[in-house]
């Protein structure tokens, strides 16, 4: 079995499987092998299971010599973020306090996967309660990119981010409430989508910010993130904030172009700090954009700074959070996380009105916006991957200028939004591209994200990728 195998998408190996020319049992087994020989490295795992997904490969193979496969991922290898519940496991979200207890059910998305024959390989690493943008934490360390691992694979999915870029598993399950799939997306290289708010069943619900979470995948490719969608989209009655299902297989809005489309692009959005790699980047790829028949146009920044906004709505749902961990195990926390929480617990009923007053103006100026435009592009993120020791939400990574000023917005209005890699920087860094629609609008950004990928044609894995894997692995 060649590198190659594990850099293939989820389609590629389903076709595989259906001509013979692949079986899950050797598959998984491969990825297993690939997950531990990286753990030192990466540290992208929270746990893995070899037992179980060695089972369920085997159940698949015979599934499969039948010609009959359970469902559309019969035999994938994937990965689950650890703020989700898979039954059985432990569901530490990155955290030192509380009780280590076995999850009693699969979240939604996780039973979603599995009843599409999905081999769940292990649980990737998060910061503690996803609380920001790069990944470590007092209970697993720190997380490093395979592009370079004296950088961070970015958060809060980071473990997701780091182990698909590493060819571990086809593609992995990541939430995203302020950037957490589109931040390591654009910093491992690799697709992330973000689902329209409700899009995709999650639960439980409680948590302060169970209004801004999306649950969506990081894929090698846009068409294993429409194929992703048709599975996790599918309904939960647990999810109060369900949208309707719509009974559709998303993969048909992949051939569409944009001939005819109003394209909208910006590098300026709330107080991003903006590094000029990044913008050039991302205006060599809009660039590529001439002559496919768009309607491109640059604009400012849209709406005002949003840290005067939503700056104690943020430290809020923290504090939110920190209420639920026992005094006595406080000490156990991230100091970072412990430092905003505490903060948070100041914030008064009438700033927290203010920030949900500000959510739905932010949403009709987006509402209006999507009148003259059909998506918008920006970058990903303001900056290129940081060291992996980067202290978040301090003066050289703020929170607001550097981590999520591109991101965040569309979380708090609600909106579909992807992440493409589109360069690499001179010091051999990934470059994401952003892709933003209109509220409910997931097909146009998968349209337009598949007619990007093409124009682009970034490779998988990228040979500055390879370069660094074959250090790794000796």
């Amino acid at each position: 079995m060649t590198d190659a195998v594990f850099f293939m998408p989820a389609h590629a190996l389903l076709a595989a499987y259906r001509a013979g020319d692949l079986e899950p049992v050797g598959l998984v087994a491969a990825h297993l092998v690939r997950a531990e020989r990286l753990q030192p490295s990466l540290n992208a795992f929270m746990s893995l299971d070899p037992d179980g997904a060695t089972k369920a490969a085997a159940a698949a193979a015979a599934r499969w010599a039948k010609k009959r496969p359970l469902g559309p991922l019969d035999g994938v290898p994937i990965t689950i973020k650890d703020i989700v519940d898979v039954a059985g496991t432990p569901n530490r979200s990155g955290s030192l306090t509380g009780a280590p207890g076995l999850a009693a059910a699969d979240a939604p998305a996780v039973a979603r996967l599995r009843e599409a024959g999905a081999i769940i390989i292990g649980k990737t690493t998060t910061p503690e309660f996803g609380w920001k943008g790069i990944t470590d934490g007092p209970l697993f360390g720190t997380t490093r990119n395979p592009w370079n691992t004296g950088h961070s694979p970015g958060g809060s999915s980071g473990g997701a981010g780091a182990s698909l870029a590493a060819g571990i598993g086809a593609f992995a399950f990541g939430n995203d409430g302020g950037g957490s799939i589109r931040i390591p997306a654009s910093y491992s290289g690799v697709v992330g989508f973000k689902p329209s708010f409700g899009r995709v069943p999650h639960g439980p619900q409680a948590s302060a910010f169970a209004t801004l979470v999306s649950g969506g995948p990081l894929a090698r490719d846009v068409a294993d993130a429409a194929l992703a969608l048709n599975v996790l989209a599918q309904p939960d009655p647990r999810d109060a904030f369900a949208l309707p299902h719509e009974r559709r297989d998303w993969r048909q809005a992949l051939d569409g172009g944009v001939k005819g489309l109003r394209i909208a692009w910006t590098t300026e959005l709330g107080e991003a700090d903006c590094e000029a790699e990044v913008a050039t980047a991302v205006a060599a790829a809009v660039g590529r954009l001439e002559g496919l028949g768009a309607t491109i146009t640059r604009v400012g920044p849209i709406f005002p700074a949003l840290r005067p906004l939503f700056e104690d709505y943020w430290l809020a749902g923290f504090a939110a959070t920190l209420r639920t961990v026992a005094e006595a195990e406080r000490n156990l926390l991230d100091p970072g996380f412990r430092a905003v929480a505490e903060r948070g617990l100041s914030v008064g009923v009438e700033a927290l009105e203010a920030g949900i007053v500000a959510r739905a103006t932010l949403t009709e100026t987006m509402n209006h916006f999507h009148q003259d435009f059909d998506v918008l592009l920006t970058p990903t993120m303001p900056t290129l991957p940081p060291p992996a020791d980067t202290v978040y939400h301090s003066q050289g990574f703020d929170r607001w200028r550097h981590a999520v000023p591109f991101t965040v917005p569309f979380n708090l209005t609600g909106q579909p939004a992807a992440s493409l890699p589109c360069a690499v920087s001179a010091s051999g860094l990934p470059i994401g591209l952003q892709i933003v629609g209109p509220r409910h609008g997931d097909a146009l950004v998968l349209r337009v994200a598949s007619a990007i990928e093409a124009a682009l044609a970034f490779p998988h894995p990228h040979p500055l990728l390879q370069e660094a894997l074959a250090a790794l692995s000796g």
